[in-house]
């Protein structure tokens, strides 16, 4: 029988081999962006906590093993203008990159289901605003092992934004909320789920960049779990 120490660390083991990075392509360049040097960490937003996705990485810091168990997962969410950046290839421009969200079991790419992010003009998959270069959210999921995305919508660069993942038996529903210009405004889509249970249960999902390459600069989130 094994004693629950090295369960633990089986689990654990499990978990990290399950996790496995895309290929991707090193960038050479370290870019400026609108004034934020990749070298200079903002401060963190009061009551939040600031994620870093390192130049040349593709996982932030703060991505500590946690577990999870929600219906309903909830969390604010703020980018600054680290968050508009130029991929090396073109077309890895549409990849959708990771924000907040969660796994169903131990492998993110059997059942899981996250909020991603991407910049750029909507030509593959946009809804809005296609044809203008902008912040784009979008629902991610895995769902049997099959992948499935859908934006969600366009947001603004340093609004608070309120978001959620909400169980519906065999769907996600993702949800996006902010204000602007004093107009509250949201904007909500389902997405495909694996199992069909009332409580998701599995592992916390951090900020991640990728798709096929790395961040090529430094990136910034702030992020508070509601």
């Amino acid at each position: 029988m094994k004693t629950p120490y090295i369960v633990s660390l089986l689990t654990i083991a499990i978990l990290f081999a399950s996790c496995t990075k895309e290929t991707f392509v090193v960038t050479k360049q370290n870019l400026k962006i609108q004034g934020i040097e990749s070298a200079v960490a903002p401060t963190a937003v009061t009551g939040y906590t600031l994620y870093t996705i390192k130049k040349g990485s593709n996982y932030s810091d703060k991505s500590t093993l946690k577990a999870v168990k929600t219906s309903d997962m909830r969390f604010f969410a703020k980018f600054d203008a680290s968050s508009v950046y130029q991929n090396i290839l073109p077309e890895n421009q549409y990849d959708i990159n990771k924000l907040w969200g969660f796994s169903e079991g131990l492998s993110n790419s059997t059942n899981s289901c996250r909020i991603g992010w991407s910049y750029n003009d909507g030509k593959y998959g946009g809804i809005y605003n296609v044809g203008t270069k902008l912040l784009r959210l979008s629902a991610y999921s895995y769902a049997k092992s099959i992948r499935y995305s859908k934006e969600i919508c366009t947001v603004p660069i340093s609004t608070d934004l309120n978001c959620s993942i909400k169980l519906s038996g065999n769907l996600y529903t993702c949800t996006v909320s902010y204000i602007e210009n004093g107009i509250a405004k949201t904007f909500s889509t389902t997405i495909n789920r694996g199992p069909t249970t009332t409580t998701a249960s599995g592992y916390q999902q951090y900020p991640y960049f990728g798709g096929n390459e790395t961040a090529p600069q430094n990136i910034y989130i702030n992020i508070k779990p509601q």
